[in-house]
């Protein structure tokens, strides 16, 4: 069985086939037809023949253009259009004016990891939460929604998706992207950009190669060994490119081993390139070009917001200087008239700015569908999934909001659905819902201690340019002062208690044994009250499963306690972890979390049987054993031998998972494909993937620390 089956995937492709439909139609045959004319006449430009192959194209039109029409194709033309996109319907991230001479058009850009940022759209859940779905056919739709609404905004790129692993929890921007695992971060990133580019959108994956906090962002040194590079952080990029063919790939900030990110002809030129085959073109992340030869010499194709380095003065000065060649300028243009070419930029009329008038009830039903799929129960000790309680205690200001992060993700909804309206209206008549704002403790407590239920909404701050100054619910969120002291104090005067985390990553719950149940809930998107409402009264089955691991305590975490790994001293950091990120240095270290990776309850149980391991894929057969219809999500991990000491190798690894919807009684069998790739590490002195001999351990389970079941393959005694 796929990642993805069974009645999450369902209603996804549900969503997914609405949303098809409305692009379809938005796509009329007239519109192919009337395409060529925006390019212009055959005769006069025979670039502008959408029968020939894009690399043939562009060996045509080059020839045409002038050095200085050549720069201009190299930088993008609207400085104002990020800063302005979260307020204004008509301000792309980006525009590139393209050169009506040639008939070029121009590429407008939005920003989209969490949904289109550009004046009001559908604000999907965080990343995070996408990730949280162990989903692949989400992700697609997530995908899909996303370009589909930057297409009605105008836009032929979107930015996204941030496949960057997940370091350290503290992590500005740990909401963005998918977690701590390469695998996990990989395979949801190919059907993203599958589902986006289906809909006639670009898409840009980013930040290659490494970022991982945004503490000194701009100037940070980082330090990784080749091994840790290519096992950890390089594959999501990789699989971006080779399995999903993704148009773009965003360069970030940064210098890694010495390198500006954006000029790193080794990553750029040398991985991304020669490697790996990537024909599309590399933009760079906002400010992140250092200098204009560098980039030109090191693999940027495309500099944003302007050409502050790639400009005419700039680059002709490097040729004439001999710094860099005519033929480096020449082959960034290609890449960038290539791609148009191959996405069908040159070949069709632009996209309208019409989503204000355009259906968007599939996007609206995306949103809703996600989030249940990613919204995970922690913990529970039976007062959920709720039995028409007679009086409902809603304590926090979350409960009437729907919290998300900053920054370039920042999407500023058409509307919001609040958890207070969600679970009214699920509760009916028959049940009184009262709220508190949590600001005054005492009365928090008074309210959740005349009813029968308090449910607690605890949220933390996270966005782009700053990391979270800890873990705790005390400093996570300033602004509401000392929720964990408000959830204290709310479980004591109330013993059913249950706690909503309303947050972008991993926090610490000093007071999980106070309450009885624990939902985290992440950034949810518009759609929030309702999505959490059918979790909460059983009418869906919490989908999610941690991708991130809860640490017991803030020196836990990976790369805590240790200034040279983060943040860094004198604005470089060492990743002297090496491979032993997220749940590989709980494991290694012995450490044992407070919710690990991986984890997620159901309303029901599972029983797994029959696992049978072999080289080319593991299976095993997963039978609901309880009364409800529920989800469950086996995992694969594999435990792999160490070619030597210099070679450590994490207790266990994700290698492969799956989400299984099964009725009362039912039993589906569940295949893990496996390749070579699956038991190889990288070997800095061969430098190529390699396999070593010894025994693997193959583990089935329902988290990382949770195994239900292992066999042995390769030379074991």
């Amino acid at each position: 069985m796929r990642p993805g089956r069974g009645l999450p995937a369902a209603l996804a492709v549900a969503s997914a086939l609405a949303l098809t439909a409305v692009v379809t139609a938005a796509s009329a045959p007239g519109e192919a037809r009337a395409a060529a004319g925006r390019c212009g006449d055959l005769a006069r430009r025979p670039w502008c023949d959408a029968a020939l192959a894009p690399d043939r194209r562009a060996a045509l039109l080059l020839p045409r253009m002038t050095d200085d029409e050549k720069i201009s194709m190299l930088a993008s033309d609207d400085p104002l259009g990020g800063p302005l996109g979260g307020f204004s319907e008509n301000a792309h991230a980006d525009t590139a004016d393209g050169i009506d001479r040639l008939g070029i058009p121009p590429v407008r850009m939005a920003d989209g990891p969490a949904g289109v940022r550009q004046g009001t759209a559908t604000a999907l859940p965080a990343p995070i939460a996408l990730a949280a779905a162990f989903d692949p056919e989400a992700a697609r739709l997530y995908g899909g929604t996303v370009a589909w609404e930057a297409r009605h905004r105008g836009n032929d790129l979107v930015f996204g998706p941030t496949v960057d692993v997940l370091r350290t929890p503290r992590n500005g921007r740990t909401f963005e992207g998918f977690g701590e695992d390469p695998y996990l971060s990989a395979t949801l990133g190919v059907p993203w950009i599958r589902g986006a580019q289906a809909q006639g959108v670009m898409t840009s994956v980013k930040h290659m190669a490494v970022y991982t906090q945004e503490t000194d962002r701009l100037s940070l040194g980082m330090n990784v060994d080749p091994r840790t590079l290519r096992e950890i952080y390089l594959p999501p990029f990789e699989a971006a490119v080779k399995d999903a063919g993704t148009a773009t790939v965003m360069c970030g900030f940064g210098k890694l081993n010495g390198r500006w990110a954006c000029q790193d002809d080794a990553v750029l030129n040398g991985i991304l390139r020669s490697e790996w085959g990537f024909t599309g073109f590399v933009p760079s992340d906002h400010t992140a070009v250092q200098d204009a030869a560098g980039a030109a010499n090191g693999g940027l194709d495309m500099e944003l917001p302007f050409g502050m380095k790639y400009n005419a003065f700039l680059l002709k000065l490097a040729v004439a200087q001999k710094k860099v060649t005519q033929a480096a300028i020449d082959a960034h243009v290609r890449a960038v008239l290539r791609t148009m070419f191959r996405f069908g930029v040159f070949d069709r009329q632009a996209y309208p700015n019409d989503l204000g008038r355009a259906d968007r009830t599939a996007s609206r039903n995306a949103a809703r569908v996600v989030e249940e799929g990613g919204i995970t129960l922690l913990k529970n000790d039976g007062v959920l999934p709720l039995r028409a309680p007679g009086s409902i205690a809603l304590i926090g200001r979350a409960a009437r909001q729907s919290p998300s992060g900053f920054g370039s993700a920042k999407v500023v909804p058409f509307a919001t659905v609040s958890a207070q309206d969600g679970i009214s209206r699920r509760a009916g008549s028959g049940t009184r819902v009262t709220y508190h704002d949590g600001d005054d403790r005492g009365g928090a407590a008074a309210t959740a201690r005349a009813a029968d239920l308090a449910i607690v909404f605890a949220t933390d701050s996270q966005g782009e340019f700053f990391d979270k100054s800890c873990l705790t619910l005390r400093c996570g969120e300033p602004l509401r002062g000392d929720q964990d002291g408000l959830i204290s104090e709310v479980a004591k005067a109330n013993p059913n208690t249950v706690v909503v985390l309303n947050t972008g990553g991993p926090v610490l719950t000093p007071w999980a044994g106070q309450v009885r149940g624990i939902v985290e809930a992440w950034y949810p998107g518009q759609e929030a009250g309702d999505a959490l409402a059918r979790v909460l009264y059983g009418d869906v089955d919490p989908g999610g499963r941690l991708p991130v691991t809860f640490p017991a305590n803030e020196n836990d975490a990976p790369a805590s306690g240790n200034p040279a790994q983060y943040p860094g001293l004198d604005k470089n950091t060492t990743f002297s972890e090496g491979v032993m990120v997220g749940y590989r240095h709980y494991n290694a270290k012995g450490i044992a979390p407070r919710f690990p990776f991986g984890h997620g309850l159901s309303y029901t149980t599972f029983a797994y049987s029959g696992l049978v391991a072999t080289s080319k894929s593991v299976q095993v057969t997963v039978t609901n054993t309880g009364r409800r219809a529920g989800v469950a999500v086996p995992q694969l991990y594999i435990g792999m031998p160490s070619p030597g000491a210099e070679v450590p190798q994490p207790p266990k690894q994700l290698k492969g998972y799956a989400k299984v919807a099964l009725a009362p009684g039912r039993s589906a069998k569940v295949t893990f494909p496996l390749s070579s790739r699956s038991f190889a590490y990288w070997n800095e002195v061969a430098k190529a993937w390699k396999v070593a001999a010894g025994c693997y351990k193959i583990m089935v389970g329902e988290s990382s620390r949770r195994i239900v079941g292992s066999a042995a393959l390769g030379a074991c005694r």
